[in-house]
């Protein structure tokens, strides 16, 4: 996605069961009714409940449903559409909704779509995902302020039809649709609630299997409880789901020994102790960890340095990711061939993963030979024996602490002549240096919005507004340019140029990976049904229930 994402660890607890024998009830509805209810844990609070100002969609694409919704393995299943088609150009997408309500009992219709995509690129709405909208007729201008809203290319020629105008074929639109961000907004509800729309649970109607309760604005608590009005709520085996803030691996741990939690993240010491429990599982994630470049640096000499490719491969060619994976993380964790994640996207003629195909040797392995050789050789292209970096993270990632010691003493073993400064500071205080360009070099992450390898290389074009390192490459922005436009429509073309493209960021270590992201659980064996994909809304919820046995 553009903004980066904080990963949302989920946990699950059983605690209906005092509360109905408080009640009196029967031990078989006592059971019956544990099968209908879950306590989640996430580790930070839901920041929005606003489809068009959200930055991600973990937990709330169980509220919200657009044309689509993801199912197993990222594909697309059936949403509020209960058809879609394309044009034979690839620029014309007609949509036909079922009949389906909101959760006060309104009828969805394609008017509210046409209403949800207008606000969510209204400058004044400033939407952290307008970028995604990208491609649609009219949208750049839009979000430039050079065009109005109403411009924007879709329409409802009736309340159950809503067609989409292309400026070129998306080869990923259909999963791209199955995002929350393109479902529909209720314009009445949001304008009788004002300024207060979203700002508390009951400001907010929704669309998908549940519906927020309890929720406002600021608390550590809240719930889901099953949405009645929604269209398939046949499926729906939950009735609610709780959620409560659990920041501590430990407190999620002790909390799973108790009973209390049927899911917990693992912290890395506690991965290393509990690998061969019973319980042990794991969730992969598109969310790439790395490294970005100032390549406009306010310091002359950083300036030369992070400009030279010989500098920056030898800084890749130091970390050694396996140590990074087994032993700084302990995680699960899996190393990257490059800047794009492993087990998002396959050729469409031959299904071997992108990842593979974008790989260039001798730029994300460990080499401290060939990394001295690099550094010694852009040492004296800049003219420079010494060195200091600031290396800007975030601490509020867990792995920060972790990451930035190792880094640290890493290259100044190394790499001769290094030093190496560390700024570890709140979130919103990173990303505001980030966009100021005040850091040398910034450990970042980016998690994939749908399964395509376009969700990771939109980041590092020229002029867009996550490329905090300001690297720059025509050769690069030609190819992905084609991909989008000339040879759009042509699967195998489109592809090729998506892998040249990659290889010319990896080759030039214009973004350097570290990692890719696995969390580990320790999980209860009667939660079934959860879907987790690795991109856009990892966890689904419609079809989960927890067995009572």
């Amino acid at each position: 996605m553009l903004k980066f994402k904080s990963v949302l660890a989920s946990a699950v607890t059983i605690s209906a069961a005092l509360v109905l024998a408080a009640c009196g009830k029967s031990s078989d509805q006592a059971s019956s009714s544990r099968a209908k209810t879950l306590n989640l844990s996430t580790t930070a609070p839901l920041d929005t409940i606003d489809i068009s100002k959200s930055t991600g969609y973990g937990q709330t694409g169980n509220v919200f449903e657009s044309f689509y919704r993801l199912g197993e393995n990222g594909k697309p299943t059936a949403g509020l559409a209960k058809s879609g088609t394309v044009s034979k150009d690839g620029r014309t997408w007609t949509f036909k909704l079922r009949n389906a309500k909101w959760s006060n009992g309104d009828l969805i219709t394609a008017q509210d779509f046409v209403y949800s995509w207008r606000r969510s690129l209204n400058p004044k709405t400033a939407s952290p995902y307008a970028y995604l909208f990208s491609g649609v007729k009219n949208a750049d201008e839009i979000i430039a302020n050079k065009k109005k809203t109403s411009s924007l290319g879709i329409s409802a020629p009736n309340k159950d039809t809503v067609v989409v105008k292309l400026n070129r074929p998306i080869a990923y639109f259909k999963v791209l649709m199955a995002y929350p961000l393109f479902g529909p907004q209720n314009e009445k509800v949001v304008k009788k609630y004002g300024k207060k729309y979203a700002t508390k649970a009951q400001y907010q109607v929704y669309s998908g299997p549940f519906k927020i309760k309890g929720w406002n604005g600021t608390n550590d608590t809240w719930s889901f409880v099953k949405n009645n009005n929604y269209w398939d709520k046949k499926v729906v085996r939950l009735n609610k789901i709780n959620y409560q803030v659990v920041k501590s691996n430990n407190t999620g741990y002790q909390m799973y020994q108790q009973g209390k939690l049927d899911l917990t993240p693992l912290s890395s010491e506690q991965v290393k102790n509990l690998k061969s429990n019973k319980d042990f599982t794991s969730y992969p994630y598109s969310l790439v960890r790395f490294l970005m470049y100032n390549f406009k640096s306010k310091n002359p000499t950083n300036n030369k340095a992070l400009n030279n490719r010989n500098i920056r491969l030898a800084l890749s060619l130091s970390i050694d990711r396996d140590i990074v994976t087994n032993k700084v993380l302990g995680n699960g964790s899996t190393l990257p061939t490059g800047f794009v994640a492993n087990d998002l996207a396959s050729d469409p003629k031959t299904g071997v993963d992108f990842a593979k195909q974008q790989k260039v040797k001798n730029t994300v392995d460990y080499n401290p030979t060939l990394a001295k050789k690099y550094w010694k050789k852009g040492m004296q292209e800049i003219g420079a024996k010494k060195l200091t970096f600031d290396l800007l993270s975030s601490n509020d990632e867990s792995d920060s602490d972790q990451l930035t010691q190792y880094l640290q003493s890493q290259w100044t073993k190394e790499l001769k002549g290094l030093k190496v400064n560390v700024t570890n500071v709140p979130d919103k205080s990173t990303t505001s240096r980030a966009q100021n360009g005040d850091f040398d070099i910034y450990l970042s992450h980016w998690g994939g919005d749908f399964n395509d390898p376009m969700t990771f290389m939109q980041i590092p074009m020229t002029g867009t507004s996550y490329n905090y390192g300001k690297w720059s490459n025509s050769s690069y922005d030609s190819l992905v340019r084609s991909a989008q436009n000339r040879d759009a429509n042509n699967t195998s073309k489109r592809w090729q140029d998506l892998v040249n493209a990659a290889k010319i960021v990896n080759r030039d270590q214009a973004i350097t990976p570290i990692y890719q992201q696995t969390t580990a659980y320790l999980q209860n064996k009667r939660v079934k049904g959860i879907i987790h994909n690795t991109a856009g809304t990892q966890w689904n919820y419609k079809y989960a229930s927890v067995d009572n046995k």
